[in-house]
């Protein structure tokens, strides 16, 4: 029997979710996987379809951006938000990839970014093309990382945002942890 908090809490066993299976055949004793076993799980499930797989690099972001316990591991609860997430932006992206080359242009990217609820100045964007494009093109894994970095630092920005004013007071050891840790 599971206790609230202790395993399994109410509705369905995780055993009985359908993702559960890919979650389950890179997850260690533990039931928790590592940025690399991330790598390997979303790259068997398909999720990144015609996409190049994901880079270690934008795993470990992933990871990062829900790793609530600073264990540098993802649980199951947390692989299905990850999960969700990551096809609302597979689909974002398909919308702007129009000519379906598997990637989108900057101005695309500035347009996807929009849509997503961003209100960026001229001048963030001007920097986010250039950290992420290649020749003025975004590929899959590059968006997605620019979509964990968008998120994780609006969620760490508004905590700090307590008059929801659009300003915060960090201290320098505080802006280096986040910034580092994204």
């Amino acid at each position: 029997m599971a206790f609230p908090g202790y395993g399994a809490g109410p509705g369905a066993a995780p055993q009985q979710d359908p993702l559960y299976g890919y979650f389950s055949a890179v997850a260690g004793q533990d039931g928790q996987i590592s940025a690399d076993e991330l790598q390997r799980c979303l790259t068997q499930s398909g999720i990144a379809g015609s996409y190049q797989p994901f880079s270690l690099d934008t795993c470990r972001l992933m990871v990062n951006m829900l790793d609530r316990d600073m264990s540098c591991t993802m649980g199951f609860q947390e692989f299905k938000e990850l999960w969700q997430v990551l096809n609302g932006w597979r689909n974002t992206f398909v919308s702007f990839d129009r000519d379906g080359s598997g990637t989108v242009e900057d101005h695309e990217l500035q347009q996807a970014v929009t849509s997503m609820g961003y209100r960026l100045s001229p001048q963030a964007m001007t920097c986010i093309v250039k950290r992420y494009s290649t020749n003025g093109r975004i590929r899959f894994d590059d968006f997605v990382s620019c979509c964990v970095r968008l998120r994780a630092l609006t969620d760490q920005f508004r905590r700090r945002d307590t008059t929801q004013t659009g300003n915060a007071s960090f201290q320098y050891d505080d802006f280096i942890q986040v910034t580092m840790s994204i």
